[in-house]
């Protein structure tokens, strides 16, 4: 098995915080570059509707220079030996652009981490891992958030 691309999708979440270890060992391990990419969620997309409105697009232009800057500091302590690092940052539907973007950039394995949400919560928020886990042309990991005591 070859492994010379990684992706990591993040949200930003804790459970994204849990799964990006197993992203950067994996990346250190097989010497592969590590892509990091956050989807802003795009809600015109996602709605079928289109509101021309000069702030709405303002408004997504500063949650992207927001989203760039969050993306390059996320997780940067456990990343720290890691060179090949790109980060991207894309507007639209979260599972959509991911697998758009593994298979654009010919994405070896896809590293994510899971909300594990249950019940009416994922009825309502859907799962993207899922889509991913579902929907991927390679290999992904996920990565379940550790269980609270209590």
């Amino acid at each position: 098995m070859e492994i010379k691309k990684i992706l990591f999708p993040t949200d930003f979440s804790e459970g994204a915080l849990n799964a990006l270890p197993y992203a950067v060992d994996l990346a250190k391990s097989y010497g592969a570059k590590l892509y990091m990419l956050h989807v802003i969620y795009d809600i015109a997309t996602a709605s079928g509707l289109y509101v021309p409105h000069i702030s709405v697009d303002e408004m997504y232009k500063e949650l992207d220079a927001s989203a760039r800057k969050e993306l390059e500091k996320f997780g940067v302590d456990k990343r720290m030996d890691i060179k090949d690092v790109e980060y991207t940052v894309i507007r639209g539907i979260p599972y959509e652009e991911i697998l758009k973007f593994a298979s654009e950039k010919n994405i070896d394995l896809i590293v994510i981490g899971t909300h594990g949400r249950k019940g009416l919560d994922r009825v309502l928020f859907g799962s993207t891992a899922e889509r991913v886990v579902r929907n991927a042309s390679c290999p992904v990991l996920t990565v379940r958030e550790p269980k609270q005591k209590g």
